[in-house]
């Protein structure tokens, strides 16, 4: 096989879970090939360089040869490079800060001056 849309080869290393979460990714601007953003139906060949972003995450993949037919997980490194980097993985384990106020109850509405500190608490001056 020549080449394959990137939608059916993201789909069959298992970047996605359904073709169509891998089109709407190319849809949205999420999926490049070689550097340049791609619609779902541009042709992947043998060597590209794809970068798919999922969250906060960068993933890079090199294609090793086209498929179009989805792989088990243990067969998908014959088709497709993981060339990620350690520091965009790193990303998965960060944990998620969050910031809980807890206001006494019966204190009523925040005053405008309390408003504003709870603001830049939270989003900064």
């Amino acid at each position: 096989m020549e080449s394959i849309r990137i939608d059916k080869f993201l789909w069959a290393i298992r970047v996605f879970k359904t073709r169509s979460d891998a089109a709407e990714a190319c849809r949205s601007g999420k999926v490049s090939i070689n550097g340049c953003v791609v619609k779902s139906a541009k042709e992947v060949k043998k060597g590209d360089t794809i970068a798919v972003r999922k969250g906060a995450v960068h993933y890079s993949y090199i294609v090793v040869e086209p498929i179009d037919k989805r792989q088990g997980a243990k067969l998908v490194s014959m088709y497709a490079t993981d060339i990620t980097p350690q520091a965009e993985l790193d990303k998965l384990a960060a944990p998620i800060e969050t910031i809980f106020l807890k206001r006494e109850r019966g204190s009523g509405r925040p005053t405008k001056k309390e408003r504003r500190d709870l603001d830049n608490l939270l989003f900064g001056p």
